[in-house]
């Protein structure tokens, strides 16, 4: 493998790395994580919200706290990196279970991420990203106290409603 071929595998790497980090940031209401996904003056365009890293970080934890529960997966990314910039699409898949009406609703959120990513200084991080939503779906949340048939023990459920879950590691 050549060092260009090596380099270009390094890059990747750091590419995903921030976007599992978004991910992680999200479910565990981590702010200083979320921080280090996104420029400070990185352009952001979710639809509901328009503006810079800086303002979108505080913004979009106070709308993720609404959820008892929130799971975030980006999916299948596709990277073109053209020297210090890189574009990258990749799909998002996102639940939230938030009270509705005196009972737990689950709502499914999938999409795309349209990214254009900098590394600046070494560090790569999101210098510009539109959100694009493909589908929705909302239904009752199947999630509780969950025993499997003929089990003798329960699974843990994640309830994250706050920063500094017990649970949580800083990787």
């Amino acid at each position: 493998m050549s060092t260009p071929d090596i380099q270009e595998l390094q890059q990747r790497a750091a590419i995903e790395d921030v976007l599992t980090r978004y991910c992680r940031a999200l479910d565990w209401l981590d702010a200083e994580s979320l921080e280090e996904v996104f420029w400070p003056d990185a352009e952001i365009d979710y639809g509901f919200f328009r503006g810079s890293g800086e303002a979108f970080v505080p913004f979009l934890l106070e709308v993720e706290t609404r959820a008892a529960r929130r799971w975030h997966a980006s999916l299948n990314s596709a990277v073109r990196i053209d020297g210090d910039r890189a574009e990258v699409e990749s799909y998002g898949l996102a639940q939230g279970t938030a009270a509705h009406e005196d009972r737990l609703t689950d709502t499914v959120f999938a999409g795309r991420y349209l990214d254009v990513f900098e590394c600046r200084e070494g560090e790569w991080r999101i210098a510009r990203r539109k959100f694009v939503l493909d589908w929705t779906h909302s239904f009752p949340s199947g999630v509780g106290p969950f025993r499997a048939p003929g089990a003798a023990m329960k699974l843990h459920v994640l309830d994250v409603r706050e920063s500094g879950h017990p649970e949580y590691r800083k990787l």
